[in-house]
């Protein structure tokens, strides 16, 4: 499936050959940054997990149809930070419209990739990749024609997988997912043939329902089956290979990397339903067999009842006969939730503050409302995280997604705190329109702790010139909870009233086994425990103290004391007898 083929390559190429050839040709046309330039040209070795016979029954697609459009030749320059993200929630958003990705379908392949950032480090999927795959398959998501929870408002279905110019296929799934009991078709956004999602497939928007026709169950689907086989796909070999995967096809293989350079120097996000729709597909030139007509996309095993409400989508890969030029949806009589919203209030969030590693006691709660003020539900409200800090979303990501509910409140995952101290701010913004967000402060503090007591209470002597027996074992809380990775110091002080550093007296040995008074850099362990090295007294004779304290306050002082040996009494001789008698 595609979009800006026609003022570049002649309409009708007639087989894959030909579309090849004229694709590779039109990569190297680009400007500089393209797929050639980058080393991403086509690898003509297939990939090794690909069906060797043709039948497509191994590939996510089945090798069915696929958009062939290019991306404008104008490409942008490329960006300083590709890697950094698309542009969001902000007015103004420049770049060729081509490199605008509905909001809600862009929030899912972002998501989908963060999620596998987590559970396979190693495959280094980028986002841009599976958005340059969406684009190829379905127009993502027919230009963005998704609800809130980014289920398609029609089902995309491909061609009948029935050996007629296309893989023969036969019916897997009952018509579950694709409506046709004889024959396999690929379904949904990121066109899975239901052979293939009854072992891929993924629940991305955590319904407890893995559904094709959802852009986060899709797309975090396509991301685990590009990632198979300990593939790396910063190694441009796996990457081919892996998207040869997705549908065996070398012309195919050209137009996904063409999209894939093309949103790593631009991309931005756009309003749901506003995507330019591709219009040159693989079979022009071909009668595929027409797909069932479809009514809204329903999640498997939920009843009709439980569909989404919305307009048509758009003409899907083989969904009726070839047109010219597919047209437009037509749009959705009523105003979708979101498209109500004038901007979001805050709901409730009180103040954002926690100790490092700690998770925050509030959690970010917004509202969404109308002009009026009128709570408005079922809208998706993304949350950021923006700032120099290591705090993250419960999970681990910086991103995070959540539908208002029946109050217009949304409220985003809980805030844990990094080991990083200092300030950043979350932002939430409505996913979909160009509308008043809100800012949130929140603050990271260093671990504290408000108690420290001496574990144990045996008294610590030596003689001068020896070292006291025993280790001082100290243990902190804070709120009567174990206050670990707490910072502390030790000094030997000179009076209780006096915390400067003893000058005489007992001592720690640093490394190079010289004596030192003062020690830093303590921190508690797991349990809150700090354990003292060992300490040696000079010659110098009486009572010393050592303080230990730590960041939030909490002192404990420990008494020393240094004496000489009392010498043992000499036993007293008894009067010599003469002997007399």
């Amino acid at each position: 499936m595609a979009a800006h083929f026609g003022s570049r390559l002649r309409k009708g190429a007639a087989n894959t050959a030909v579309a090849a050839v004229a694709v590779a040709a039109m990569a190297a046309s680009q400007a500089p940054g393209t797929a050639a330039e980058n080393g991403r040209g086509v690898d003509s070795q297939s990939a090794s997990d690909t069906d060797a016979h043709g039948t497509g029954e191994d590939s996510a697609t089945g090798n069915s149809l696929y958009y062939t459009d290019l991306p404008p030749l104008n490409s942008p320059v490329e960006s300083s930070a590709p890697s950094a993200g698309p542009t969001t929630g902000t007015s103004g958003t420049t770049g060729d419209s081509e490199s605008g990705i509905p909001a809600t379908v862009l929030d899912a392949y972002q998501k989908a990739a963060a999620e596998i950032r987590q559970s396979k480090p190693g495959c280094n999927l980028p986002w841009e990749l599976l958005a340059a795959i969406g684009k190829v398959e379905s127009g993502h998501a027919s230009g963005g024609r998704v609800d809130a929870e980014g289920t398609t408002y029609s089902k995309i279905l491909g061609p009948a997988l029935d050996g007629n110019g296309f893989a023969l296929i036969k019916d897997t799934d009952n018509g579950l997912y694709d409506g046709d009991s004889t024959y396999d078709r690929a379904v949904g956004p990121m066109q899975f043939i239901p052979s293939t999602w009854a072992w891929a497939g993924r629940d991305g928007n955590g319904d407890g329902v893995k559904d094709p026709n959802n852009v986060y169950d899709a797309a975090l689907a396509a991301g685990h089956y590009l990632c198979r086989f300990d593939r790396d796909l910063s190694v441009q070999s796996d990457m081919n290979a892996a998207v040869l995967g997705y549908n065996n096809s070398q012309a195919y293989l050209s137009t996904v990397l063409s999209w894939y350079d093309y949103y790593r120097k631009d991309a931005h996000s756009i309003p749901d339903g506003t995507g330019t729709l591709p219009s040159h597909r693989s079979d022009e030139g071909s009668t595929p067999s027409p797909a069932p007509t479809s009514g809204p996309a329903k999640k498997p095993g939920k009843s009709p009842s439980g569909n989404k409400p919305g307009g048509g989508g758009s003409s899907s890969p083989g969904a009726g006969s070839t047109p010219t030029q597919p047209s437009r949806p037509t749009p959705t009589p009523t105003p979708t939730p979101t498209d109500t919203v004038d901007h979001l209030t805050d709901g409730g969030t009180g103040e954002l503050s926690a100790m490092a590693g700690d998770t925050f006691g509030r959690t970010v709660v917004v509202k969404a409302v109308t002009e009026t003020g009128k709570a408005v539900p079922g809208v998706r409200v993304r949350f950021l995280i923006n700032g120099d800090t290591d705090a993250a979303f419960s999970g681990g990501e910086i991103v995070a997604t959540a539908v208002t509910d029946s109050t217009g409140k949304a409220t985003a995952p809980a805030l844990v705190a990094g080991e990083k101290t200092g300030d950043f701010q979350v932002r939430a913004l409505v996913v979909g329109r160009t509308v008043s967000g809100v800012d949130y402060p929140a603050t990271v503090t260093e671990r504290r702790a408000d108690t420290l007591v001496r574990i144990g209470d045996a008294p610590l002597a030596c003689v001068p010139g020896g070292e006291f027996a025993g280790q001082i074992v100290v243990k902190a809380t804070y709120q009567g909870a174990v206050a670990d990775g707490v910072a502390a110091t030790a000094t030997l002080v000179k009076a209780a009233d006096n915390p400067s550093e003893a000058g005489a007296g007992p001592y720690f040995k640093d490394a190079a086994g010289n004596a030192v008074r003062t020690l830093t850099g303590l921190r508690t362990d797991a349990g809150g425990l700090l354990s003292l090295p060992k300490l040696y007294a000079d010659d110098t004779a009486g009572t010393f103290l050592l303080r230990i304290t730590t960041a939030g306050g909490a002192t404990v002082t420990v008494e020393l004391q240094v004496e000489a040996a009392t010498p043992s009494p000499t036993p007293s001789s008894s009067p010599s007898s003469d002997g007399a008698s």
